[in-house]
């Protein structure tokens, strides 16, 4: 592997440990955890919604679902409400502490998406997000291939 490969490799891994540091810590400060972090957007994107809704949205099983709802539900993020035409489901819906949360995540990845990339030039800044598509292509497809 050339030098430079390894080099830029390095500074990759390094961005993902700042980037999950970061995102770790802003979480915990807020009382969350990433997962109910995940959850939490996803209903603050599409509104009040199912636990099988938002475990298929996610990616997790329904039983995963459930204890992240709990503990959003204990913390003030989130209530659980009948749902007004199945009476079998129940609707996961931010309280107004959850929506404001979800707002303030927005704001706060506004400013973090221009501290970090606000300072390019279009020029500079277009070349690098087509080599990140690539680099990201790349990757999903060897990981596809097992």
């Amino acid at each position: 592997m050339p030098e430079r490969h390894r080099a830029a490799l390095d500074r990759v891994l390094e961005l993902t440990i700042l980037l999950g540091d970061d995102m770790t810590r802003e979480f915990a400060r807020r009382g969350l955890t990433q997962a109910r972090t995940q959850l939490l957007w996803a209903i603050g994107e599409g509104g009040p919604t199912t636990q099988r809704a938002l475990a298929e949205a996610l990616g997790v099983s329904a039983r995963n679902v459930t204890g992240l709802v709990d503990g959003l539900e204990q913390t003030g993020f989130v209530t659980r409400e009948p749902h007004p035409t199945d009476r079998r489901a129940t609707l996961v819906t931010p309280t107004a502490h959850g929506a404001e949360t979800v707002a303030q995540l927005r704001r706060d990845y506004a400013e973090l998406a221009e501290l970090l990339f606000g300072r390019l030039p279009t020029p500079r800044f277009d070349e690098f997000a087509r080599a990140l598509d690539e680099i990201v292509t790349a990757l999903r497809d060897a990981l596809a291939r097992g």
